[in-house]
């Protein structure tokens, strides 16, 4: 039986590709080892032959055998007296573990009794220990994509260099994920993340995973931190949606990047802690967190700066190993600022906020205010990440400050608070004015290529559109 992505390409597909995509899906189903695989090349959405501009064929991406080693500190329990999480950290709590059972888990997952039988034609399981009986979703939207575990290597000890020292190598424009907690800021380039996809890490005293799934852009921070233990992710060489499904190494549970929900395993039903974070370029950081540090290049021998997934995000081409059909409300590949209150979602296109720069909105019954700025180029365009396309950046916030709620507006090429006249960045905070140094709320937002976030929130309403 063919793989459903070769089968869904077939009509549009040259020979050649099939030969290479039947390849591909082979060696990402067969890799079979009683170890951790060695890393292998990184995954490459393959085009369509009618698809205009078209992603890079091939991507020779050399790793050293010896990959760095998993973070020594497994399954180890935070102390009662640690840093506990910032007050910005979104409250989408895990649920608390029920009793578990001989049917069901500690989440209230039931037993699946008949698991086998789909999850058989759907992923090898010969590397893992995970406890397939316990699943939130079908195993039959589970396909390979292209790699081993681990086959694209998480980063498990980074490097991290002040914001001088990485100016020497980052580009102005260049897209990062800029994370701040308790008044501690680093910056995660994705020249770098393109080829890694996870970063375990820590900042102020709390352990987070960084992410990004480039054949989403999604771009996603989390808490490591579950019921008391810290767990460490990897990538498990499997999508769903065309998304990024990563792996823990204490229980071998299956996560999803994208909505960071536990959907096989042990944990299945678990609920990892987002953690707001915005895609920014390097510029805007540099200049917003001169005291912050910069996640440094690791010894893994990849064309860091270049992009293996060229013209990947064209909005109306197709997404790679997506098996179900885009919502046609907006290009499949529109980016869009997305943001989900109290099970209300909504879908800021880029499109949209490149004309208004500012649009204040109401989501699950809260007011927001989103802010866009030019001046971030594309991680998925062009070869050159610093001389690709400039798509811009967001920033979602709540405009209320000491209760006072704030209306903003475009003033040139800076927004500004009506009520006082101060003005603000794209990260939330007043840099002038009688508000200088204020910092507005952040809302939990990600940004996302439309398909992707349609996928897993089909409810969403998208803005502009009634």
């Amino acid at each position: 039986m063919q793989h459903p992505a070769i089968l869904r390409l077939r009509a549009t597909a040259p020979a050649w590709f099939l030969v290479c995509a039947a390849l591909i899906v082979s060696f990402g189903a067969c890799v079979s080892t009683d170890t951790m695989p060695t890393p292998a090349e990184a995954r490459v959405p393959t085009p369509a032959a009618d698809a205009a501009p078209t992603p890079t064929a091939a991507v020779s991406a050399l790793v050293p055998s010896a990959s760095p080693t998993p973070t020594a500190a497994v399954s180890a329990l935070v102390p009662s007296g640690s840093p506990t999480p910032t007050a910005a950290v979104s409250a989408l709590l895990p649920a608390t573990p029920l009793p578990s059972s001989s049917d069901r888990n500690g989440y209230g997952v039931a037993v699946d009794a008949d698991y086998a039988g789909t999850l058989s034609r759907a992923v090898s399981t010969r590397v893992w220990e995970t406890d397939f009986r316990f699943h939130t979703v079908p195993y039959e939207e589970i396909i390979s994509g292209g790699v081993g575990r681990d086959g694209i290597p998480p980063i498990d000890d980074p490097s991290f260099l002040s914001v001088a020292e990485a100016d020497e190598w980052l580009a102005d424009p260049e897209p990062v994920i800029a994370l701040e907690l308790n008044g501690e800021a680093k910056a995660y380039p994705l020249q770098i993340l393109t080829w890694h996809e996870i970063v375990n890490d820590e900042l102020a005293g709390v352990p987070v995973t960084a992410t990004y799934c480039p054949l989403c852009n999604s771009a996603i921070v989390f808490e490591r931190t579950l019921d008391g233990t810290v767990y460490d992710f990897g990538v498990s060489g499997f999508l769903r949606n065309s998304d990024l499904i990563m792996w823990d190494r204490q229980t071998q549970s299956w996560w999803q990047q994208l909505t960071g929900e536990a959907i096989a395993g042990e944990l299945a039903g678990a609920q990892l802690r987002f953690v707001p974070a915005q895609l920014v370029s390097w510029e805007t950081f540099a200049e917003e967190y001169p005291d912050g540090l910069a996640l440094d290049r690791p010894g893994f021998g990849r064309p860091y700066g270049d992009n293996p997934y060229v013209n990947y995000d064209v909005p109306d081409s197709q997404p790679f190993l997506f098996q179900q059909d885009t919502d046609p409300r907006l290009p499949p590949k529109l980016r869009v600022a997305a943001v989900e209150i109290n099970g209300d979602a909504v879908a800021f296109p880029y499109s949209v906020l490149a004309e208004e720069r500012v649009v204040h909105h109401e989501v699950g019954g809260e007011d927001v205010v989103v802010f866009f700025e030019f001046g971030t180029t594309s991680a998925l365009g062009r070869r050159s990440i610093p001389n690709a396309e400039d798509v811009g950046a967001t920033g979602v916030f709540r405009p209320v400050l000491d209760g006072d709620r704030l209306t903003f507006a475009l003033d040139g090429d800076t927004f500004t608070d009506e009520r006082t006249g101060s003005t603000w960045n794209v990260l939330g905070r007043a840099v002038g004015g009688p508000l200088a140094g204020r910092q507005l709320e952040r809302v939990q937002a990600q940004d996302h290529l439309w398909f992707a976030w349609a996928a897993f929130k089909p409810h969403t309403t998208v803005y502009g559109q009634g």
